[in-house]
């Protein structure tokens, strides 16, 4: 009897992109006091570090989870190509929410869940600095 082989595969992506953290129901006191040098209103940016975590069964003809070419294809038209070298503030995902790492990975998840069958989007880890990293499994 053979039995499926299950695993996980991760992959890294670059992106520049600029935020500021600020949020309209706070007023300037609170805002400061919540995001410190963060909320400057002219913004700030970093080089984030996207990792994309996907698994599933492994394929017994090609011994992959999924194809890594694929897997860069979805990941480029879906978040490189949308979020590289933007301001995050002007994206419509963060219309009604601060634009933080925190929300940046929740969102990538979103973009990229159900986009990478035959695998499974298990998790997305997102680094904003060496030592700030954000991860987001889905709703738990």
């Amino acid at each position: 009897m053979t039995r499926n082989l299950r695993a996980t595969f991760g992959r890294r992506y670059a992106l520049s992109a600029s935020h500021r953290l600020h949020s309209d129901a706070l007023s300037a006191e609170e805002n400061q006091a919540a995001y410190g040098k963060c909320n400057n209103p002219h913004g700030h940016g970093h080089n984030y570090v996207v990792e994309i975590l996907v698994g599933g069964t492994v394929d017994a003809k090609t011994g992959m989870v999924l194809n890594m070419a694929a897997l860069d294809e979805v990941v480029r038209k879906q978040v490189v190509e949308r979020f590289d070298h933007t301001n995050l503030n002007l994206d419509s995902l963060f219309a009604n929410q601060v634009p933080t790492t925190e929300n940046l990975c929740k969102a990538v998840f979103g973009l990229l869940d159900g986009k990478v069958e035959p695998a499974t989007l298990e998790q997305v880890r997102v680094e904003e600095t060496e030592n700030n990293f954000f991860e987001y499994s889905g709703d738990m």
